[in-house]
């Protein structure tokens, strides 16, 4: 459904809050618990109910159900005194008191409507770490299982109607069983998290499998995520059958810096980060989408930078991105036993193609692919793309 009220719509298909359009970014339980209390406006719905319907049997103080609410009324522009739009009724529970109107939601964007039939169901499911983080996977498709480690930025709801990511799905879905998710502290995933580390990474994939059901599998990792496969490849090699990366790096940006103006230029790209991200229009973001696809259109340009916005905070983004800057797998991948096939653009803006030649120099037998293009994030109709499905396909059919 689409919910609508005052000057916003609150889309459960697309898990998304908009303003006049605009979307506005929520952590997935603020996004749950506004649902929930929008779908109910007709009643008072208890403390116990919220949080026994957003976080099921894990255990959960009224702190944080308090902070879910006042980052609930900030979303919708609620003052917490005057409370118009959600109201504490004290010794029950609360109440979306907004004039609230429903429709039905829209089908997916992009595509005719007879491809838009064509896709598979798309199955959200949610995974606990072991340190409770909240980790949202999904399964699409049939066939082999293909596991693919997360990596800057995603949402699995939103990917599937996405210009940029939904090719990769809707593609990478077709003859296999997908198994993909969001990282910690972004997309649907839980954001408020203290660990962000690497290490914290590759469990992650680890639990994803294990609540997938997969004892073995084949492994697909994308820039940052490559590492993610890599060292999980490294150290479960009973658990991986095959290793597909595309745009890697064993080094990330902080780590590969030579220079005193190389190491300025990291640390300047993570303060810009932060400070720019939740602006409405930000030259910064579009830069950044640029590195992404050089090639894209201005629209891809747009839509990447919308998808950014929607998927993590800004400090978050921060976070993420410092991780990733200081990885480092050279010391794992010679461990890797798993045939490895390894693809990289040759003119990628984001990820030297020196890179993705360094791991795959480092993984015993890996295949190197080079394929003509400009983009780190490779684009539905490019010959590029053609290129990669297929040695993708002929690779895990071997």
């Amino acid at each position: 459904m689409i919910y609508g009220f005052d000057d916003f719509e609150l889309d459960t298909a697309a898990f998304e809050l908009r303003r006049r359009g605009e979307r506005v970014p929520l952590e997935p339980q603020v996004f749950d618990v506004l649902a929930y209390l929008v779908a109910h406006h007709d009643r008072v719905v208890t403390k116990a109910e919220l949080l026994d319907e957003v976080w099921g049997d894990r255990f959960v103080s009224e702190s944080a159900l308090t902070s879910r609410i006042k980052a609930a009324r900030r979303a919708v522009d609620d003052d917490g005194t005057t409370q118009r739009l959600l109201r504490t009724v004290h010794g029950r529970g609360f109440r979306f008191t907004g004039a609230v109107t429903e429709r039905s939601a829209r089908a997916p964007s992009g595509g005719s409507s007879g491809e838009r039939g064509r896709l598979p169901l798309q199955q959200v499911r949610y995974a606990r770490a072991a340190d409770g983080v909240r980790l949202a996977y999904a399964r699409v498709g049939t066939g082999p299982p293909l596991v693919k480690a997360a990596n800057w930025l995603t949402h699995l709801r939103v990917d599937w109607e996405s210009i940029v990511w939904g090719h990769w799905l809707r593609d990478l879905s077709a003859h296999h069983e997908l198994v993909h998710y969001d990282q910690r502290a972004s997309g649907l995933s839980d954001w408020q998290v203290e660990d962000v580390s690497f290490e914290a990474w590759v469990r992650d994939l680890g639990t994803v499998i294990d609540a997938a059901g997969l004892e073995r599998c084949a492994l697909l990792g994308v820039s940052q995520g490559a590492a993610v496969a890599v060292a999980f490849a490294a150290a479960h090699p009973e658990r991986v059958s095959r290793l597909v990366l595309f745009g890697p790096y064993a080094m990330g940006r902080s780590r590969r810096a030579r220079t005193e103006q190389e190491r300025r230029e990291a640390a300047m790209m993570l303060e810009v980060v932060e400070t720019t991200w939740a602006a409405d229009t930000s030259m910064f973001r579009q830069m950044f989408a640029a590195q992404f696809m050089p090639e894209g259109t201005p629209e891809q340009w747009d839509a990447f930078d919308a998808h950014q916005r929607l998927t993590a905070s800004p400090a978050n983004a921060r976070r993420l991105l410092t991780t990733a800057a200081g990885i480092d797998v050279r010391d794992v991948a010679p461990q890797v036993q798993a045939p490895t096939l390894v693809l990289h653009a040759r003119d990628d803006r984001r990820i030297p193609l020196q890179q993705g030649e360094l791991l795959a120099s480092l993984i015993p037998g890996a295949r190197f692919v080079t394929l003509e293009s400009a983009n780190h994030l490779l684009l539905d109709g490019e010959p590029a793309w053609t290129t990669f499905v297929e040695e993708v396909e002929a690779f895990l059919a071997e």
